[in-house]
């Protein structure tokens, strides 16, 4: 039988294995729940801060039968904190979010904080790493990074960054030129510390939000760039990308991860259609795992493996008040069919 990390490897490299991978990376795509916490006994918003219940908490996620990886952090806001944005740490029940911004346009960004992984929650992801990669085997460790556009959008204004890609289109590239800069480097220690895999999401960073040009022009560029820039000795990279696909399809194609998730709102079987030589991740509603039962979700799940997803994986973040037994439910689903 294939372990987790073998099966993904597989999967990412385009061979075909016994069965689709079942994961959820973490980052944005955050898979702990208030009930997990309980369970195990670690709780956010501490295992935040904290290497060692940041670790457990992973752990919790794959022994718990969830999913078959490790996934930190769990939120999408530390970039933007080490940069400088003051961030509310959230709760048992809702994540970390920004509340207050740095700067006030593309224009400003020489007033950001480089990040430092030497220290903060940046260095507390890093040493979380470090601890699963020596506790544990074939288990496929991700480390998150949060997109280029989300993250330049979580340090200013978002309706006003929009606006200055097309008014101020020179000192936004610069902009975007260090906010990479950023993430190249805070990919690269987490990689490594031990992750296996970098997942990139940027839910900011949509077709529907940029049109079709400025997604090619920042948001494909700048994902290729960061992507281009880490090492390639590990198993790969995942970029997943919210909204409509149906505008951007050919630009979303010009990615240069190995896999490519996407939210619920896009078809799966239409994603297939138009991408058809791309591992696909995804894409099991949120909302059903939240507020459904494991029958739905078993249906769904079947559904995504039917249409072409090769990685079943919740379509965004669970909601923190999602049931243990439906998140449970797409492995085992997977492990019925097999």
């Amino acid at each position: 039988m294939l372990t987790p990390k073998e099966r993904l490897r597989m999967i990412l490299d385009g061979q075909n294995a016994d069965r689709p991978a079942c994961i959820c990376p973490g980052g944005m795509m955050n898979m702990v729940t208030s009930e997990l916490m309980d369970k195990v006994k670690v709780h956010m918003p501490e295992a935040h801060n904290d290497a060692r219940q940041m670790a457990d908490l992973a752990k919790a996620v794959y022994e718990e039968g969830c999913f078959e990886n490790y996934g930190v952090p769990f939120c999408m806001t530390v970039e933007a904190e080490e940069m400088g944005a003051k961030v509310d740490m959230g709760s048992h029940v809702y994540e970390p979010h920004v509340v207050e911004y740095v700067i006030d346009s593309v224009s400003d960004y020489k007033r950001l904080t480089p990040v430092d992984i030497t220290r903060g929650r940046a260095k507390v992801v890093l040493d979380a790493i470090r601890i699963l990669k020596e506790e544990t085997e074939g288990v496929p460790i991700v480390g998150n990074l949060t997109g280029p556009i989300s993250t330049a959008s979580s340090v200013m204004e978002p309706v006003v960054f929009y606006k200055e890609l097309r008014k101020k289109n020179q000192e936004a590239h610069e902009y975007m030129e260090f906010i990479t800069e950023q993430l190249i480097a805070f990919g690269r220690a987490q990689i490594e510390a031990g992750a296996d895999i970098i997942a990139i999401s940027d839910p900011s960073g949509t077709g529907e939000i940029l049109g079709p040009k400025y997604f090619k022009e920042f948001a494909v560029t700048y994902i290729n760039n960061l992507l281009d820039s880490l090492q390639d000795e590990k198993m790969g990279s995942i970029v997943h990308i919210c909204g409509q696909m149906s505008p951007v399809y050919k630009e979303v194609n010009e990615v240069h991860s190995s896999a490519l998730s996407f939210d619920s709102i896009v078809p799966m079987k239409e994603a297939r259609e138009h991408l058809k030589d791309r591992v696909l991740m995804g894409n099991v509603s949120t909302y059903a795992l939240e507020f459904g039962d494991p029958d739905r979700v078993k249906m769904l799940t079947r559904g995504c493996v039917k249409n072409g997803s090769d990685i079943i994986s919740p379509a965004c973040g669970l909601g923190m008040k999602s049931p243990l037994a439906n998140v449970q439910s797409i492995l085992a689903c997977l492990k019925e069919d097999a």
